[in-house]
């Protein structure tokens, strides 16, 4: 038999849920999940026990998408996590139904626009390194630097005089900046003896 339940949000313990649990109650909700919690983040308790709660033929009624979720990317996977159980979702505001062909038009319209909107982050930011780079910015890490006193505690180290823990700490780098450093360093020297 189905059920309709009702997913409410607020952001902080100080925020009322009256209004939305109102709203949800004139759409013969009978079951609630409440709770007063960013919406920032997917991993919400209310949430998540409400989508274990729910079954096939059930329909989850929100107030607004907002309430659901606060980006396209999370509120697309929740719906698609109710679709693929049976699950309907309506939202109030947004006028939005996904049993309804429209309502599914327009979840594929979010979709596209979240993929549109991510493509277009990613070709600014290729954009915005390609002009730094023209500009002499440097990406990557930097490039090591062999100084002398590396030189000697590296000697030291290759003689058997001290530990690698005792080496790197005396040079005071972590353990992989110590054997990428040698990495390098031997790398120099092999490259030396090779012109010499």
């Amino acid at each position: 038999m189905e059920i309709r339940i009702g997913y409410c949000r607020v952001s902080s313990v100080g925020q009322n849920l009256d209004r939305q649990i109102v709203a949800l109650e004139r759409e013969g909700v009978e079951k609630f999940f409440v709770e007063k919690v960013s919406g920032k983040s997917r991993e919400r308790p209310e949430l998540e026990e409400m989508l274990g709660f729910v079954r096939e033929g059930d329909v989850v009624v929100i107030e607004s998408i907002s309430r659901l979720a606060r980006n396209t990317k999370d509120f697309l996977e929740i719906i698609n996590e109710l679709t693929e159980k049976e699950v309907e979702v309506v939202s109030l505001k947004e006028n939005i139904n996904t049993s309804t062909v429209q309502g599914r038009f327009i979840c594929t319209i979010f979709g596209a626009l979240y993929e549109l909107e991510r493509d277009s982050i990613k070709e600014r930011q290729l954009e915005g390194i390609i002009v730094a780079k023209e500009k002499g910015v440097k990406f990557g890490r930097p490039p090591i630097s062999i100084d002398e006193q590396f030189i000697s505690e590296y000697d030291n180290w290759k003689s058997g005089s001290q530990t690698a823990v005792t080496t790197y700490k005396k040079l005071d780098i972590s353990r992989s900046s110590f054997y990428r450093k040698v990495k390098e360093y031997e790398r120099m020297a092999k490259f030396e003896t090779k012109t010499n």
